[in-house]
């Protein structure tokens, strides 16, 4: 029998990569000689790292923080894949006294160089939880470009300074950048400009007060005008170019970009669709799975995938709010079935798990649960 588990952290308790060791302990006990594949699972934000690679794969180097100090950051690069997490350099978990129209993604873009220095010709990078709103600027700096003032000085733009861009030097650019295929993964399909864009949608809550809002917005047109006049490309239009703060849009202007959801990027990278293809059981999970669960997240990306494909799906979280059991999944076991509290069932959440993965193995093994149920 062949089992494929997915859960993604459950958050406060346990990571991606332990929760799909407990699960799998669970299903072992049953079925001792299932063919088992342990694949953890993010969204494409915080911790998709961790569910990507090893410890020991990735690599850690002192980057410019989103204000402008020092951080520590990791990243990830092997056989000419490159992984940059964004809120490792630019996240707000880095700024808590943030301020958008200061914050830069200078980091952001010296992790990009780590990775092409290292000979990746592909990288995926995640945006979700940044702190900026600099189009993306600093990034850019960090890989070669230079940002010239009306009266020829060079400076690093944050969100509040991009009105003050004349012309954007491009010939120091970093050519290993430009041939480099970049995936960003981002769930955020808003423009750059407009009141559904980057600057008037979420700088405020990184910081932004009301006239910095007003100021950001034309300094981020002023910038994009600047772009689609160098490459002739309408990249303020282009859906996601206002997710993470306009990050993408220098990637989108002058690289090779490709956009895809969080979840369905990491689930690409992580291998899991070529590995559930054929599989006899899928098991994904998370803290606690409700109607928004479905949307955008690994578990809805995952549900879609097997019910495409008429493969049984077991959701094992902490809790559940659903009313009705969703579409795609078969089945959800919780540890508050078990736990006496939720306290309880964050606490002891590895034994919860792995009786949880037993009971899911139970019912594959005795024929309760089969492919085009």
């Amino acid at each position: 029998m062949k089992i494929v588990v997915a859960p993604d952290s459950f958050k406060g308790s346990l990571s991606a990569r332990e929760a799909a060791f407990y699960i799998g302990e669970g299903i072992r006990r049953i079925i001792p000689d299932a063919e088992l594949t342990l694949i953890p699972v993010a969204d494409g934000g915080e911790g998709t790292l961790e569910c990507l690679t090893e410890e020991s794969a990735r690599r850690r180097v002192r980057v410019t923080g989103p204000m402008g100090g020092p951080v520590e950051a990791e990243y990830a690069a092997a056989d000419g894949m490159g992984i940059v997490e964004m809120a490792r350099a630019a996240g707000l978990l880095l700024a808590p006294d943030s301020r958008a129209a200061l914050a830069t993604t200078y980091g952001v873009g010296e992790l990009i160089r780590e990775c092409l220095v290292r000979g990746c010709r592909r990288i995926l990078l995640t945006v979700g939880g940044s702190a900026t709103n600099d189009g993306g600027c600093g990034m850019l700096c960090a890989l070669g470009a230079r940002f010239l003032r009306k009266d020829g000085s060079s400076f690093v733009p944050a969100g509040g300074t991009l009105g003050e861009i004349e012309t954007i030097d491009t010939s120091e650019l970093s050519g290993a950048f430009l041939a480099c295929e970049v995936t960003v993964a981002a769930d955020v399909r808003k423009p750059l400009l407009g009141e559904s864009g980057a600057t008037m949608t979420y700088a405020r809550q990184k910081g932004a007060s009301d006239e910095e809002l007003r100021l950001m917005e034309q300094g981020m047109a002023h910038y994009a005008a600047i772009l689609e006049r160098m490459t002739g490309k309408k990249v303020s239009q282009l859906p996601s170019s206002g997710a993470a703060g306009g990050v993408a849009v220098p990637i989108m202007a002058f690289g090779k970009c490709t956009v895809r959801s969080g979840a369905r990027a990491v689930l690409s990278a992580s291998g899991f669709y070529d590995a559930a293809a054929d599989a006899d059981l899928v098991v994904c999970g998370e803290g606690r799975i409700d109607s928004q669960s479905l949307w955008g997240k690994a578990a809805g990306e995952i549900a879609g995938f097997c019910r495409e494909r008429r493969i049984p799906l077991y959701c094992i979280c902490g809790a559940s709010a659903c009313a009705e059991r969703p579409e795609g999944i078969a089945k959800i076991l919780t540890a508050e079935s078990l736990a006496d509290s939720p306290a309880d069932s964050m606490a002891r959440a590895p034994r919860y798990l792995t009786v949880l993965g037993s009971l899911a193995a139970i019912d594959l093994a005795g024929g309760a649960v089969r492919r085009g149920y």
